[in-house]
């Protein structure tokens, strides 16, 4: 699925050292889909990253734009 950052999400994923291969494999393949409870244009993809341990990375993203806008990403 092709993606375009926000300038919030530009700004967390370089300091939280995430790479866009593992936002991209978090929104073409997740482990786990999820609406988000307060905003019905945003969906959290979760995807377990090997490279770090098998941390679950949850990116957030506008799922109404056209490509879809990543808002963030972060490891829980």
């Amino acid at each position: 699925m092709e993606f375009k950052l926000s300038d919030h999400a530009q700004k967390r994923i370089r300091q939280r050292g995430i790479k866009p291969e593992w936002i991209k494999a978090a929104i073409d393949n997740p482990d786990q889909l999820e609406d988000d409870v307060e905003d019905s244009t945003l969906a959290h993809a979760l995807k377990a990253i090997p490279e770090k341990g098998f941390k679950k990375l949850r990116v957030i993203y506008n799922e109404t734009t056209g490509p879809v806008t990543i808002v963030t990403a972060y490891f829980e």
